[in-house]
């Protein structure tokens, strides 16, 4: 026992520092910057409920033309999600955000220049592509984060996406009826341009500089966070998760190489050596080669014995939450106006009116969204939190099967809309925790761009259909995948709860058995 805590007391590994330093100043100004760039996220999204109708009526477009604004954002993130994460994976979390930021802000800014609607598709598709790096900002942020209270602080960053979605809606409602669409566009590029600025002064995730292998950078970054936190660092050497697996199995075979003392424990013995070397090679080996891995490597881990289930089980669930979640924020003036198309297929500007005070007011239901969440989150667990809350998604939605009232139509909307919004915040919580550092970011980003389908498809049904007066095939097909989504969570094959970060593939092998 000495010697084992003598061990024990000589490393300490990132997880480890953290917990002893907690959540401070330092983790702090990383939170704000974080979430600055989920408000940037939420902004471009949020103003397509409101430039699709506006280029609509201005050039004269067909409803499928106005989808295809929406679906242009979703194909740049379905490419920019899976390519920003294999760059910050291999690259670096920092390179990762940089080029998103830029690539968001000016593509951003250009769409208010866009001369006609084919050069606005372009730009809105390259605003969809620097979009696709907003996972890699939540995993830069949880691999700063304590893994005690990490569910809490992960429900807290979410928060600010509800932040853009509500300052987006304030400033449609604002803007749009004095100012026009080019405006509205201009000011929403803003908060990407904001990440640029303070770029500089941003560190790299220590658990990615250690599963590089340059532990003396990441011993800099937890140095420095100490001080800002004015708590100490644990004493020893810092190494990461695979070396410290690595000590404790050779630790044990040498107290189990001591206890024996027949000659069949000398057998034991002699053999001890190649399973130390096994058990070294085990750990090594993955480490260094899922460091450096390119596009398709990454993807084979992803899809791994250890990770299959996992990974697949993770792609309905995404694909059920933006596909939700994004038809919701177009339902919410749809369903209204659906009732009015259909009786006479007429279109005004009044409708418009409404449209903004009503996807100003649903866009309010993300922050009981969140506090349900942080509530539950850690005392329920990820899984059954989220299943519940896309059930209670479809216990909201089934009224909407036949036509209600606008004031319960909005009603029933917001209901809906505090459930997915909850469970989407809690599948960015559960998603980087379950996949090791080596391969997290590509892993969420996979995930990620598989709910951008979900977010092509979903103008198909909440525009499409409810303009052809098919309301109620509408509802059935949410319901559905909702539904779906919910037996999705509870098939998922461990809780990470409280569970520390994993590096490597190896160790997640560890974990589930």
């Amino acid at each position: 026992m000495g010697i084992e805590n003598q061990e024990e007391n000589s490393t300490y590994t990132v997880d480890e520092a953290l917990v002893k330093m907690g959540f401070g100043k330092f983790q702090a100004c990383v939170l704000a910057y974080a979430g600055m760039g989920l408000i940037s996220e939420a902004m471009e999204m949020m103003l397509l409920s409101f430039v699709g109708p506006a280029v609509q009526s201005l050039w004269g477009l067909s409803s499928k033309q106005e989808s295809l604004i929406t679906t242009a954002v979703f194909v740049g993130m379905l490419v920019g999600t899976y390519s920003w994460g294999i760059m910050s994976d291999n690259y670096g979390r920092r390179k990762g955000f940089l080029v998103t930021a830029v690539v968001t802000s000016a593509a951003g800014f250009l769409s208010a220049f866009a001369p006609n609607y084919y050069f606005l598709i372009i730009f809105r598709c390259l605003v969809g592509l620097g979009l696709g790096g907003g996972p890699v900002l939540s995993s830069w942020f949880l691999e700063f984060i304590p893994a005690p209270n990490r569910g809490v602080w992960m429900v807290i960053f979410s928060a600010f996406w509800s932040v853009g979605t509500v300052l987006e809606a304030a400033l449609a409602w604002l803007v749009m009826p004095r100012q026009g669409w080019r405006w509205l566009l201009v000011l929403s590029s803003l908060p990407s341009l904001f990440l640029l600025l303070f770029y500089r002064v941003t560190p790299e995730s220590p658990r990615y500089l250690c599963l590089k292998g340059r532990t003396a950078e990441a011993r800099l970054i937890l140095e420095k966070i100490a001080k800002i936190n004015g708590t100490p660092l644990p004493s020893g050497d810092l190494v990461s998760d695979g070396e410290r697996e690595l000590e404790t199995r050779c630790l044990i075979i040498a107290s189990l190489d001591e206890d024996n003392t027949t000659p069949k424990g000398m057998e034991e013995e002699e053999d001890s050596t190649p399973k130390a070397k096994e058990t070294e090679n085990e750990h090594a080996t993955p480490e260094w080669t899922e460091s450096n891995m390119g596009g398709i490597s990454a993807l084979l881990v992803l899809l791994s014995p250890e990770l299959i289930r996992s990974t697949l089980l993770l792609w309905v669930v995404f694909f059920g939450n933006a596909f939700s979640y994004y038809g919701l924020v177009l339902l919410t003036t749809e369903l209204n106006n659906g009732h009015n198309n259909c009786a006479d297929k007429l279109q005004s500007e009044k409708p418009q009116d409404i449209d903004y005070k009503d996807v100003f007011i649903t866009s309010f239901a993300e922050f009981p969204g969140l506090l349900l969440s942080a509530a539950i989150v850690d005392k329920l667990g990820r899984k059954l939190s989220m299943s519940a809350m896309f059930f209670c998604c479809c216990a909201f939605l089934l009224p909407l099967l036949f036509q209600q009232s606008e004031g319960l139509t909005t009603g029933l909307l917001f209901g809906a809309r505090i459930c997915i919004s909850g469970s989407f915040t809690i599948v960015y919580i559960y998603a980087p925790e379950i996949y090791p550092t080596s391969v997290r970011t590509t892993g969420v980003g996979v995930a990620s761009a598989i709910g951008r389908i979900g977010g092509m498809a979903c103008p198909l049904v909440a525009v499409a259909l409810v303009h052809g007066c098919h309301q109620t095939a509408a509802i059935v097909l949410f319901e559905i995948v909702i539904f779906l989504s919910a037996i999705a969570t509870l098939l998922f094959p461990l809780e990470t709860t409280g569970r520390e970060l994993i590096d490597s593939v190896a160790s997640s092998k560890l974990v589930m058995h």
